[in-house]
């Protein structure tokens, strides 16, 4: 009976990381949408094309400076009250911020009111983002059953790539048959109007998650932290770091998705990609993500977690100066193959493995401090980016694909050399995590013991 309410609870624990993930960063990424295909034209206009370009953008990189607040307040209270807690919190800040910026006046209505009721709106996007993943992936990884944590937790990642398919895929019909003025005047709202079902599907589904064993084990021995962020600061800043320097893989889907959609589709910039074409280049990566999250994910339960971040940040940096390359030469079949290649398949090397590899480097006291810490601030730092690239090759710059793309590389080698000096961590027992001088299980009761619980699973879904 034990064994049949842990594998449900790890199963509900990997499905309400997935669907949730996939609600909120549904929101979050149809506003980075937007940032590149619409809010140029309605919230800053400008004579000077690069002036409203840069803003916007800039946006984007706006609520990603309101993360390392939010991963302050999230991560103490999910360390503090509890994983799932603190999830169903950022759900309904997510959700409610998000329909609200589908109300907003635009400049031509209300003047400069307009994008600063943007600003705010997304400050608390950023806001709520900050303990999404940290807390789904720690309650993932403390339900997952024994030498799994690395499948499971890739559930949590696998939903944010399925938010944002969801994201583009909710564009595509607009942009492709609603008449140009139709859809700059109301027909951008309509995706951000729908996230009213983000608070009510994501309250019904998180609500049926136990608290993990970890975290309950602790409330009952009288041993919650009172304050997780100085313990966390105090006994793992070494780990942090190495987090935060991983964490500026984030530039990848930002060269992608950001920066790649304004390059191919801003007038601007003279590429002429039209915008239902090229929504459909992250649309694809993604999809091809969500089959290849899992396998890397099963992967590194068997081979570990830092041969997969290592070799998927190097390729992928490399594959950046490609893809930039297959947009300048307006070549829009190769752009896409590169696409799939970079951000479909090698990027989760990375994207696949950090949902369990940034947890495991840290105690189960500070565990969602921690990391929500160490991640929002890498991430933070890459989402200033596309109004950096805007700004060092701006329009009728010459060599944008190898400015931007050197750019791109140095920060993947930063990434992969944090990941080298790391330890490794699929070996260790969960009640050793967060150790730097616990001993990985020997391989071979490690292979057995993975063994056993992929048994007692069979025998449980028999």
């Amino acid at each position: 009976m034990t064994a049949t309410r842990d594998m449900s609870q790890s199963r509900k624990a990997a499905a309400s990381g997935w669907i949730g993930s996939a609600l909120e960063y549904y929101d979050f990424f149809i506003y980075a949408t937007a940032a590149s295909l619409i809010f140029p034209q309605i919230f800053f206009p400008s004579d000077n094309p690069t002036v409203a370009i840069v803003a916007s953008l800039a946006t984007y990189g706006v609520g990603y400076v309101a993360r390392p607040i939010g991963a302050f307040v999230l991560g103490h209270w999910g360390d503090t009250h509890g994983r799932k807690t603190v999830l169903i919190v950022c759900m309904f800040l997510m959700g409610t911020s998000t329909m609200a910026v589908g109300l907003l006046p635009t400049y031509q209505q209300v003047g400069v009111l307009a994008p600063i009721l943007l600003v705010i709106l997304r400050l608390v996007q950023g806001f709520a983002v900050a303990g999404e993943i940290s807390g789904a992936s720690s309650m993932i990884l403390e339900h997952a059953p024994f030498g799994r944590r690395g499948f499971y937790a890739s559930f949590a990642l696998q939903g944010v790539q399925a938010g944002q398919i969801l994201a583009a895929a909710v564009f595509l019909p607009l942009a492709a048959y609603m008449p140009t003025e139709a859809f700059n005047s109301w027909g951008w709202r309509i995706p951000f109007l729908l996230s009213f079902f983000v608070i009510v599907a994501g309250y019904i589904i998180r609500r049926e998650v136990d608290e993990t064993p970890a975290f309950a084990r602790e409330g009952e021995r009288g041993e919650t932290p009172r304050a997780p962020i100085v313990e966390a600061i105090k006994l793992s800043w070494r780990d942090m770091l190495r987090v935060i320097c991983m964490a500026l893989m984030n530039v990848i889907p930002v060269v992608a998705t950001i920066f790649g959609a304004a390059y191919a589709v801003q007038p601007a910039y003279g590429i002429g990609f039209a915008k239902d074409v090229y929504l459909w280049i992250p649309v694809l990566g993604n999809m091809l993500a969500v089959f290849v999250i899992p396998f890397v994910g099963n992967l590194s339960d068997k081979v570990g977690r830092k041969p997969p971040i290592i070799v998927g940040a190097l390729l992928s940096g490399l594959l950046a100066f490609l893809y930039l390359y297959a947009i300048s030469i307006k070549n829009v079949p190769l752009a896409i193959l590169v696409s799939l290649l970079m951000w479909g398949v090698v990027y989760q090397g990375y994207n696949a493995i950090f949902p369990s590899f940034y947890p495991e480097l840290f105690p189960t006291r500070t565990r969602v401090s921690a990391m929500a810490i160490s991640q929002n601030i890498g991430t933070t730092i890459t989402a200033l980016l596309p109004a950096l690239f805007a700004t060092v090759a701006p329009p009728g710059s010459t060599n944008i694909p190898l400015t931007v793309g050197a750019i791109a590389f140095g920060i993947t080698v930063i990434a992969a050399l944090a990941a080298v000096t790391a330890r490794e961590t699929y070996r260790v027992s969960i009640d050793d995590l967060g150790n730097p001088e616990a001993v990985p299980m020997p391989r071979a009761d490690y292979e057995r013991q993975r063994a056993d619980a992929a048994s007692a699973a069979a025998a449980v879904r028999a």
